[in-house]
């Protein structure tokens, strides 16, 4: 009897022991909960504000987003826009055209049906042309060899006439350029059909050029930096549709020889993170594109978990110039006036769009990552006490 008596007193404390054991599990998941409402510290998930932007110690420079800001940098969009017109392309005009090695020319003598078309009236047009040759010289009846390499037109017509006129008297002589072969223009990049394209007796334009080419691809193409080269200077033109590309590529002759180059626009993107309905990479396909269009390309900010404060982060470290601080530019999305502002503050290629979090939504994060563990801790420790129970 004394022993078991000793049992029984026994018993008891153990169940007392794996009673405060589970109740102790209940507790540390009571007191993560009670300690994270201490603050937001804690949530996760990506956040920006103004006060770990700011600082005298903070590696980079915040500025906010002002009417001042947006007309500055208007300003020194339209000084770029007035530099980036070359005076040397503007003021070029080309000259009447000049034979090459590798044009077809089609020479007509009248009342002698003999020299014109010597294959016979029956027979295909090619085969009565004549083809300036490499060392820029053609052969015709009775007027012989005759370099016409750089001359003109007209000029090629009295040499021939010439020529003819100690067999025939007073020719009648008529030439035209039935094949271009000798002067071209090369279009390269982001064209729907590059390649090279004949200079004419017609001169031709830019916007003439980029026309035959089909144009260019409104999805890869860069029109912000196009690059001309003539001899050897190259000129970069911006000929998006926002800075007027078009009638600017009209005012451009192009000369032979000259290349024409697209860049497409893969690397140039703007990167819109955040409260947004549809995080993504924008790609630049001008060299306009404002805030407004960017976060709308991006289906504007989540109204339940956007904050309103929206981040433009421009620029990296260097450490070749440690003292080259990145700037943030801030903007308040939620006062109406910040639309206006929005929509005249161009981003660049490589801006970093950030729509921050409320804090509220960082809390709701927080707390479904953090109730699934209680929940967890909170069902261990009560199975536990009812399996010791149960014995």
């Amino acid at each position: 009897m004394p022993r078991r008596q000793a049992r029984n007193d026994i018993r008891p404390q153990g169940k007392r022991g794996r009673a405060s054991a589970a109740a102790s599990l209940r507790n540390v998941a009571c007191m993560l909960l009670v300690a994270s409402l201490a603050g937001c510290v804690w949530a996760p998930g990506q956040s920006m504000s103004k006060s770990s932007l700011g600082g005298e110690n903070s590696y980079v420079t915040l500025v906010p987003i002002t009417p001042s800001l947006v007309q500055t940098q208007q300003q020194d969009a339209a000084a770029d826009t007035t530099s980036a017109l070359p005076t040397a392309l503007l003021d070029y005009r080309p000259e009447a055209y000049r034979i090459g090695p590798g044009d077809t020319l089609h020479i007509t003598v009248w009342d002698h049906p003999e020299l014109t078309s010597p294959a016979g009236q029956q027979q295909e047009t090619a085969a009565n042309e004549r083809l300036v040759r490499p060392d820029g010289t053609l052969y015709f009846p009775y007027a012989g060899v005759v370099k016409v390499a750089g001359m003109t037109i007209e000029q090629a017509r009295q040499a021939i006439t010439s020529g003819l006129s100690h067999f025939i008297r007073a020719p009648l002589v008529d030439v035209s350029v039935a094949g271009y072969g000798s002067q071209r223009v090369v279009l390269e990049g982001a064209f729907v059909k590059a390649g090279a394209q004949p200079v004419t007796t017609v001169p031709l334009t830019l916007g003439e050029a980029i026309g035959v080419a089909g144009g260019v691809d409104s999805k890869d193409a860069d029109l912000s930096n196009v690059v001309l080269t003539r001899g050897d200077e190259s000129y970069h033109l911006d000929l998006s549709p926002s800075n007027d590309g078009k009638a600017l590529a009209r005012k451009i002759y192009l000369r032979p020889g000259d290349r024409v180059f697209v860049p497409f626009n893969f690397n140039q993107e703007v990167y819109v993170m955040g409260e947004v309905l549809r995080p993504q990479a924008l790609r630049f396909n001008t060299s306009n594109l404002t805030l407004t269009q960017a976060l709308g390309q991006a289906g504007g900010l989540n109204e339940v978990t956007s904050k309103g404060m929206v981040y433009v982060v421009r620029g990296a470290l260097h450490k070749e110039n440690p003292g080259q601080r990145p700037t943030v530019y801030e903007l308040d999305a939620k006062s109406p006036a910040a639309f206006a502002l929005a929509d005249s503050f161009k981003v660049q290629p490589g801006d970093v769009v950030f729509a921050s979090a409320a804090g509220i939504t960082r809390w709701n994060r927080f707390t479904s990552q953090l109730l699934p563990l209680t929940s967890a801790l909170s069902a261990t420790a009560s199975s536990q006490y009812y399996l010791n129970n149960s014995k």
